[in-house]
């Protein structure tokens, strides 16, 4: 089907209703910092605050809405996390049975989140492609409805309902930068800017590491199919191999272009909201933001929105994260030392440190595979200080009292 059919078939307005008493209007917040590394205005759509924690939501409640009596069967669908975690949420909601295929290596948080629920999981698949091809093989033979992530007209027209939000609540609206996976979130946001005869400039972002949308734009008259080689990213939401048949050619016509971001800029971005934003963000929730950091974006004539699709982050790598960071900024450092064998050695070196208001992390005592006195002992040490030159105070100290320090 062509693209201009599917803009012309979304049913936006039933998708609204659909979402009305579950979903919540999430904020749209101003960021100044970013404004001002950019040159013009950035505000933030946080659908990481989205009841389910996730923009999908929208697309789950639209789906439901659309099959009617059809539901009662139970759903069926297959996610990395917040597709499924949204799907069951939408079927708790109207006491509908659900069945989720997750991929065997899905993030046990995820996994437990939809769980908790109440609905059924099933750990099976390689990625998420194979996922879904069990979920629809589960429905057909159980006739219960599946549910695509991406890959379906109502899913897509309830995800335009954030554009609807944006409209109303940005005035000069110019550009919104959002991230792509499947293609659900940009092709229904492009079809409801198309559709409100918005000139707005709409920038799709994938991870560098499994970008096939990049790729498929560069050969938009090319009907062969497109693939992106396997790669592992932090921003597993949007780690989507083969682009949809609806979406594809939706995507085509609708984004201005794909930008691609590392794994430091995304992990540098969930920092970013963390620490400047007061936002948790997952990695595909962080790609967007990702992408305006990175300055290769010319500042448009008006407001560009950043979108944060989602804040379903393992704690774990969160945590992992936010240490690199601090690592990278100076502000966690490993050193190696001596102290004598003797009882209060390693007290003496320890009131130093705190003599220099550093923090102690983590301790080890070291006594093989480096050259020590009879008498004495190796240590290694994590610690927290304020920065680079606070570091150098701290090393200072320590070598004045008489200590041989080695950063690691």
């Amino acid at each position: 089907m062509r693209a201009s059919e599917l803009i012309a078939r979304a049913d936006l307005e039933t998708a609204r209703r659909a979402i009305a008493d579950v979903a919540v209007r999430t904020p749209v917040l101003a960021c100044e910092e970013l404004g001002e590394m950019t040159g013009a205005p950035v505000v933030l759509k946080a659908e990481c605050l989205q009841r389910s924690g996730s923009f999908k939501l929208r697309g789950a409640l639209a789906k439901v809405a659309a099959l009617g009596a059809r539901s009662g069967a139970g759903l069926v669908t297959a996610s990395a996390g917040n597709h499924a975690r949204a799907v069951a949420l939408a079927a708790a909601s109207q006491d509908i049975g659900c069945d989720v295929f997750m991929p065997l290596d899905a993030a046990v948080s995820k996994v437990a989140a939809v769980e908790r629920l109440g609905a059924r999981v099933h750990l099976a698949g390689e990625s998420v492609e194979e996922a879904l091809e069990l979920a629809s093989r589960c429905a057909e033979k159980s006739g219960a409805a599946f549910v695509h992530p991406f890959d379906d007209l109502d899913v897509i027209a309830g995800q335009g309902t954030l554009a609807h939000e944006l409209i109303e609540e940005v005035p000069d609206l110019a550009r919104v930068v959002l991230p792509v996976g499947g293609g659900g979130l940009a092709s229904g946001v492009g079809i409801a800017l198309r559709r409100a005869q918005m000139d707005v400039e709409l920038v799709g972002v994938q991870a560098r590491a499994c970008a096939p949308y990049a790729a498929a734009l560069e050969r938009r008259g090319s009907p062969a199919p497109v693939e992106a080689a396997p790669g592992g990213t932090i921003a597993d939401g949007i780690a989507i191999k083969h682009p949809g048949a609806l979406t594809l050619p939706l995507l085509r016509e609708l984004l201005h272009s794909v930008e691609t971001v590392s794994e430091d800029e995304i992990a540098d971005a969930m920092v970013f909201l963390a620490e400047r934003a007061k936002l948790v963000a997952e990695g595909a929730g962080a790609a967007a933001v990702a992408a305006v950091l990175s300055a290769r974006l010319a500042p448009p004539s008006g407001t560009t929105v950043a979108i944060l699709s989602g804040g379903n982050v393992d704690s774990g790598l969160l945590a992992a994260v936010l240490r690199r960071h601090e690592t990278e900024e100076g502000r966690r450092v490993r050193i190696f030392t001596r102290v004598p064998d003797r009882p209060g050695g390693l007290a003496e070196l320890l009131s130093l440190i705190a003599s220099a208001r550093a923090n102690l992390v983590t301790l080890e005592h070291v006594r093989e595979a480096v050259p020590l006195h009879v008498r004495e002992t190796g240590v290694e040490l994590t610690l927290e200080t304020r920065g680079p030159a606070h570091t150098d105070e701290v090393l200072a100290a320590l070598q004045h009292a008489g200590y041989e320090v080695r950063l690691e």
